[in-house]
């Protein structure tokens, strides 16, 4: 039985592209939100889901930290994919007829130097690829849509402006999220463990709780905090360190973080993806 990778948009969405490269023996399996993809791959109906949660331009995605640490999933992997924004439009449109250009409010920005140079109006439509796929049923010849080179493909429309991105490194990371967690895998590099935290109501309890990594050599890679229920105060956090939690250090270093938190919840261990810089 073919196994099946869900993600958020539609098909010919940077997900999209982010399943193909990273699982090309799975079969794509588009979600309307965040939240199907997670629930899809926790019912059982896929095996594997593929997680938007940062972009090297815009920052991270909003409300995939909260909504991993109650997935009941885990991190198996991460894929980075190089975001390369193409204006799509109809076969035989030009560049001078092009007046609108749709796509999601996350990416209109990304391009905004070239839709300025060229007097295009941006459109805010709820995903790029269904703005592909829009300009493709519309039938209008002044209408482009911005996509990846994949929409153009599944929805017949001509690359009018390959790689129109502002920034030449707009990169886009995913982590792929499973079921089951596998400690015992490593990889042939650097392994990134992944853990959301709460500290406990103790004076500069973050300090010491942060503490242990630096005393144990651990780099810590990323630390965010973010609001938990209805609460205006930060009091969870999310955090990636460089390690294993069988090393030595790692043990070390989380039980020193044990002592200062009231909550420790691991969401995976897996090998650094290789463009990781």
């Amino acid at each position: 039985m073919a196994k099946s990778i869900a993600f958020q948009g539609e098909l010919g969405a940077y997900s999209h592209q982010a399943c193909a490269e990273a699982r090309p023996d799975h079969t794509p399996f588009p979600c309307d939100s965040f939240q199907d993809a997670v629930d899809s791959v926790r019912n059982g109906i896929c095996d594997l889901g593929m997680i938007a949660v940062e972009n090297s331009t815009y920052g991270r995605v909003a409300d995939v930290h909260s909504l991993l640490p109650d997935s009941q999933l885990h991190i198996v992997d991460e894929h980075f994919i190089r975001v390369h924004i193409n204006l799509l439009g109809l076969p035989g449109a030009q560049l001078d007829q092009i007046t609108d250009a749709h796509g999601h409010v996350v990416i209109l920005p990304q391009c905004g130097r070239f839709l300025r140079a060229h007097d295009i109006a941006p459109r805010v439509s709820p995903d790029n690829a269904r703005a592909a796929r829009d300009v493709a049923d519309g039938g209008d010849p002044t209408q482009g849509a911005l996509a990846s080179a994949l929409a153009a493909e599944i929805y017949g429309l001509s690359i009018i402006a390959p790689r129109i991105e502002d920034n030449d490194t707009n990169t886009t990371r995913f982590l792929i999220m499973a079921r089951d967690e596998d400690l015992t895998r490593r990889g042939d590099g650097k392994m990134i463990t992944s853990f959301v935290f709460r500290v406990r109501n103790l004076p500069a309890a973050l300090y010491k709780a942060m503490g242990g990594f630096a005393t144990n050599s651990i780099n810590m890679i990323k630390l965010e905090s973010y609001m938990v229920g209805d609460a205006f105060t930060a009091t969870q956090f999310y955090a990636e360190v460089e390690g294993h939690p069988d090393d030595e250090n790692m043990i070390r270093a989380f039980e020193e973080l044990d002592h200062f938190t009231d909550m420790i919840t691991m969401l995976g261990t897996y090998p650094a993806d290789p463009r990781r810089t």
